[in-house]
């Protein structure tokens, strides 16, 4: 049974970024990567769906460790797997990457505070047994097998090709064809300007609007500070000045909702011309309650304006041979339908988690500075934001767990395991947004309370002093 100090749990973002965090701050300790797929990127390997790409600007969904030098801010999945290997390759983690290996099963064993992680080989169908002091888990939030389809009435009537962007085939020809793509969240607003050169007529059919702003996909404040300054002292500044821009907008659409919604669908009417802006791109929610979309340089609102794209917003009654009819009655024809319908959660990538061989259910923890949970000891799990970059709180939980490593060691202490000591706390689902794919899976995933160590703020400058700052000793944290 190989052991090491840390086992990572994952070869995404989250998993090559604490890799490489590790190489920077505790390049004594030893590692292994276990990662399910077959190759390394997580998202970006896995989803192949036309014109995939990030919906946050590189600048702060890159690592703080490692510059971004292409000249768009937001980047496909090609340039980020790019990005993803040469972090690899500069810190020399690759030979700590094991591939095709999927953790079914982790217990710790708390009389020699030590994980133990039970595997199976993809390939070859063969378990392994690896052991450790310190669990990383960066597998995500959702179940990399199976995306999220409805059960559409009357789909076994429709001739056509339905297809699931999770599961995007790769000889799949859409010139010349009727596409209709069900879903308006960000997988929807990505693929209908991607496909919308190329088919006969792209239409989204919507149950409800999202939010969708136009920004530039290439910025020329970032582009001014790279030609005047060094490039490390640029990235961090554009990384500011877009962290800053970020929590700002994030909370004004808090403070003051109203008119924030009026400003975003004004923007929203002003890309689209004579075409109107209602009720299309006007949500009956308020800003940010589910997650903002983004198109970059307003590629979705020039397609609708140019006539290639369409939207519909209207309830799905039934499919038909030849496409969907509507509550309306009005048919939509169809030679393929992308059902963009959101994804299943998972928690742990699905893997059991036992404490002495007896089970432990997370949903009935609460998330400690979310990213360490109420009596699982040794353990941190790496979540990103939902109002802004993934990585950035990704990057702080390995800077905070490099800093915990360090205080233990200092400390020589072996365990740590956070524990609640305020008593009966009123708590609340983990993830903050009104989105059906979160209401779904929501009791399978931790909770969080309403004070400090317990809630999510979802603010990064907040998190980096609780997490950078602060000092790691805490009453919530017990050593031995």
């Amino acid at each position: 049974m190989l052991h090491t100090d840390i086992i990572i749990v994952g070869g995404g973002l989250s998993g090559i970024g604490a890799a490489c965090h590790l190489e920077r701050k505790n390049k004594h300790k030893s590692y292994r990567i276990l990662e399910a797929r077959e190759e390394l990127g997580g998202t970006w390997s896995l989803f192949k769906y036309p014109g995939i790409r990030s919906d946050s600007d590189m600048y702060t969904f890159g690592y703080s460790f490692k510059t971004w030098d292409n000249a768009k801010s937001f980047a496909d999945a090609p340039n980020i797997l790019k990005y993803l290997n040469e972090a690899v390759d500069e810190h020399q983690i690759r030979e700590k990457i094991q591939y095709q290996t999927k953790v079914d099963s982790v217990n710790f064993d708390s009389t020699k505070n030590i994980w133990t992680i039970s595997t199976t080989n993809s390939k070859t169908n063969l378990s392994e047994t690896y052991s450790c002091n310190f669990l990383f888990v960066c597998t995500g939030y959702y179940n990399y097998k199976n995306g999220y389809t409805p059960d559409y009435l009357g789909i076994e009537d429709y001739k056509g090709k339905v297809i699931h962007p999770q599961h995007w085939p790769e000889d799949l020809d859409y010139k010349d064809k009727k596409v209709v793509i069900i879903g308006s969240g960000a997988t929807a607003v990505t693929i209908v300007p991607k496909m919308a050169n190329e088919t006969a007529h792209i239409t989204m059919l919507q149950r409800s609007p999202t939010y969708v702003g136009a920004f530039p996909n290439t910025d020329k404040i970032a582009v001014f500070f790279k030609k005047i300054l060094p490039k490390r002292v640029a990235h961090n500044l554009i990384r500011f000045k877009n962290i800053t821009t970020q929590v700002i907008f994030f909370n004004v659409c808090k403070w003051w909702p109203n008119t924030m919604k009026k400003l975003i669908i004004k923007g929203a009417q002003k890309e689209l011309g004579d075409i109107s802006a209602e009720p299309h791109f006007a949500p009956n929610y308020k800003p940010w309650d589910q997650r903002f979309c983004v198109a970059p340089d307003g590629d979705l609102f020039k397609s609708i304006r140019e006539g290639k794209a369409s939207v519909v917003t209207e309830h799905i009654d039934t499919f038909t041979e030849n496409g969907i009819k509507l509550k309306s009655g009005k048919e939509l024809e169809a030679d393929i339908v992308i059902s963009a319908t959101g994804l299943k959660l998972l928690a742990f990538g699905g893997a059991k988690i036992t404490i002495d061989k007896k089970e432990f259910d997370i949903s009935k923890s609460l998330t400690y500075r979310g990213l360490m949970l109420s009596n699982l000891p040794n353990c941190i799990f790496f979540a990103g934001y939902t109002n802004a970059s993934w990585t950035l709180k990704s990057d702080l939980t390995s800077e905070y767990a490099n800093r915990l490593l360090n205080y233990m060691d200092k400390k020589n202490y072996q365990y740590v395991i956070p524990k609640i000591i305020e008593g009966d706390m009123e708590t609340v689902p983990l993830l903050n947004l009104n989105s059906s794919y979160i209401h779904r899976s929501q009791n399978e995933f931790p909770r969080q309370g309403f004070k400090t160590p317990w809630k999510l703020y979802q603010n990064y400058f907040r998190d980096y002093k609780t997490l950078r700052i602060n000092k790691i000793a805490d009453k919530q944290l017990h050593f031995k």
